[in-house]
């Protein structure tokens, strides 16, 4: 009976002493962290010359999940539930609603973007002449996602079109703030002036508009399959991140103009000029359906990457390896490895980034060691002429630094 006491009082001991060490440990990697995201804070402070409001971290790894946000002067710390714009990494999700569409049957990756929804006589782009624009007809839908299309971006590019030197998108907020863009707007501006990088698969260029032709396929689809006009969002808030669907995100993805202020809680951006500074909290989303509309926080799209990239949401793990490696002929994988809707960094993983007014953010997960990160930076500098892409090196060298941190391979 002696013996029995003592043995359970020795295991009591040792699984006390094991959650102690269990507690140490975490606060440990917890301060290591912070020290690591505040000192990459202050590193890029030093190379641009400028104060930086916060840098912002979400790592989770098979250890468990860490947060660590750093604010500078001006600046203050945000939760994993602040919300923010997160511009491009709204690719993925259009990326992952094409797929899912693939899945159900509703659609062909290799089918050109001129044949019919399958099932139907209508066809995934309009057939009016204002969307008679150069290679229609031999485009992909594959070749939209991966950027491979040779459609002109309207809304970064002013190499071949432009109004006042600004690209179509900035010239119309020029004008009215409140602009409401369609699909339609931009798409007739390239058959009008028969703008185009070439045919597809003859060279990779990155466009915005591209994916806002994959927002109207989404949309005419879905239109169709359900018997009543429907939009990109309607599909993605119904079928992949709403309350019913597999993993549900409380992400928005804007349509109206007139919806232009963060919801609460939120994140200032900034833009720092060579003679002025621009808070913003208000935008204009119309013009990035599809492709930079979207809004929500770090947990979520920690829980979106995870959860898609590991094949635990609404894309099977056949159609998760198309998303990953998918890359397109005319893409250089040396250079840019761009495959649907997704990239891949070494050391980092897969996933995307987004950037826009103010706001710059990252979202990988790395299936060999398990480990997600989501950076957040809510600053653009553009004081200088290099300062915009050392913001942008930060969000990789923060995501890097954080897996050091705790004991991973990263910077």
């Amino acid at each position: 009976m002696r013996t029995n006491k003592l043995l359970l009082w020795l295991l009591a001991c040792l699984t006390l002493h094991a959650v102690a060490c269990s507690k140490k440990n975490g606060s440990d990697m917890q301060e290591s962290l912070d020290k690591a995201v505040k000192e990459e804070r202050m590193a890029l402070e030093k190379s641009l010359g400028n104060d930086v409001p916060s840098l912002t971290v979400l790592i989770e790894t098979p250890k468990g999940k860490y947060f660590s946000s750093s604010a500078g002067n001006g600046g203050s710390v945000v939760t994993e539930r602040t919300n923010f714009r997160f511009a491009s990494n709204t690719k993925t999700f259009t990326s992952a609603a094409i797929l899912n569409m693939m899945q159900d049957g509703w659609l062909n990756l290799d089918d050109k973007i001129t044949a019919n929804i399958p099932g139907s006589e209508i066809a995934y782009v309009p057939e009016d002449a204002s969307w008679n624009f150069p290679h229609k007809a031999d485009i992909t839908i594959k070749e939209l996602l991966q950027h491979n299309a040779g459609i002109y971006d309207l809304t970064n590019d002013t190499s071949q079109y432009h109004i006042n030197g600004e690209t179509y998108h900035a010239a119309m907020l020029i004008q009215d703030p409140n602009h409401q863009f369609t699909a339609h707007e931009f798409i007739a501006k390239l058959t009008e002036h028969n703008l185009s990088y070439g045919p597809p698969n003859t060279i990779y260029h990155y466009s915005n508009t591209g994916y806002a032709i994959l927002g109207e396929i989404i949309a005419r689809i879905y239109s169709y399959q359900a018997g009543a006009a429907k939009t990109c969002a309607d599909y993605v808030q119904e079928r992949i991140t709403g309350s019913g669907a597999k993993v549900p995100l409380a992400v928005r993805f804007v349509q109206d103009a007139m919806e232009q202020q963060l919801p609460a809680p939120y994140v200032t951006g900034m833009i720092r000029y060579t003679d002025h500074i621009e808070i913003m909290d208000k935008e204009n989303a119309s013009g990035n359906v599809a492709e930079g509309n979207g809004i929500g926080c770090m947990a979520d799209l920690n829980l979106f990457i995870r959860s898609l990239v590991k094949g635990q949401n609404v894309l099977q793990p056949a159609a998760v390896e198309l998303m990953k490696n998918s890359v397109g002929p005319a893409t250089k994988p040396e250079n840019n490895n761009y495959a649907l809707g997704c990239f891949h960094l070494d050391r980092l993983g897969y996933g995307h980034n987004g950037a826009t007014t103010g706001y710059l953010s990252l979202m990988v997960y790395d299936p060999d060691t398990d480990i997600s990160v989501i950076v957040l930076l809510p600053c653009w500098d553009l004081s200088g002429p290099e300062t915009f892409t050392q913001c942008l090196k930060a969000l990789n060298n923060a995501g890097l630094a954080a897996r050091t941190a705790l004991g991973y391979p990263g910077k």
